[in-house]
């Protein structure tokens, strides 16, 4: 195991499943499987440069942080990826995920990784180290409503670059005012539309519906979250900015 990411897992604020390196998926030549992981939309899939999310590469998701649901348009891949084995890692995630939402949707809640950063430079660093580690194939940050500088941003898009996993990071909507080297940048202004903000050699300013006849019947979207206007006491726990 990458050894920055071990200094992370041995942290006490970090919370994290049973992991067995038994479920690692390979090829006949030893290499990961596919780049590429469907979003779960065929709308979506069909206007992105690679038929879906990119492993390899970052993805910046910029919401309001009210509950629109941008977390839920990540929910196929994470069942997807539960079947490699290896740690989902959610760095300084807004709420804490619902156990039995994650389950209902087939996602293995033991290879759910939490880490608390204490600090921008804290958060920043697990991030990075996480992206860095073969242990990964998912990695979702929530950078807050913090300033961060391109060459900031630059390091953690280097690191996704040199890994398998899906690397997202959360950001505010104000943040697509600056510029940024992630190589997909969407937003979520409405119910169930996602907006293609920039796409490396792909198409850029466009809505996205995403129908709900793919929804998987029967199971937790998210796309239902309510914007939440509350005391944070009583928050729901599955909500996701």
């Amino acid at each position: 195991m990458n050894e920055a990411l071990q200094q992370v897992i041995n942290r006490n604020d970090t919370w994290q499943g049973h992991f067995s390196s038994q479920g690692l998926c390979s090829n006949s030549d030893g290499h990961r499987q596919q780049n590429t992981l469907s979003s779960g939309y065929s709308t979506l899939d069909a206007e992105l440069q690679h038929g879906g999310w990119a492993r390899g590469s970052s993805i910046e998701m910029l919401s309001d942080g009210c509950g629109l649901g941008s977390m839920g348009l990540f929910l196929p891949a994470m069942e997807a990826l539960s079947a490699e084995g290896r740690w989902q890692v959610f760095i300084a995630p807004p709420f804490t995920p619902y156990a039995p939402l994650l389950e209902a949707r087939g996602i293995d809640t033991e290879q759910i990784l939490l880490v608390h950063p204490k600090s921008r430079e804290d958060l920043l660093w697990a991030t990075e180290q996480a992206l860095r580690s073969t242990t990964s194939s998912a990695v979702f940050s929530w950078l807050g409503a913090h300033n961060y500088s391109y060459g900031e941003l630059r390091k953690l898009q280097l690191a996704a670059t040199g890994s398998d996993s899906l690397s997202v990071l959360f950001r505010p909507l104000d943040a697509a005012h600056n510029h940024a080297p992630a190589s997909l940048r969407l937003q979520m202004r409405e119910y169930r539309k996602v907006h293609i903000l920039k796409q490396r050699g792909g198409n850029q300013h466009l809505d996205v519906e995403l129908p709900p006849a793919e929804d998987v019947p029967n199971q937790p979207q998210l796309w239902e979250v309510p914007v939440w206007q509350e005391s944070p006491q009583t928050q729901p726990a599955f909500a996701f900015a």
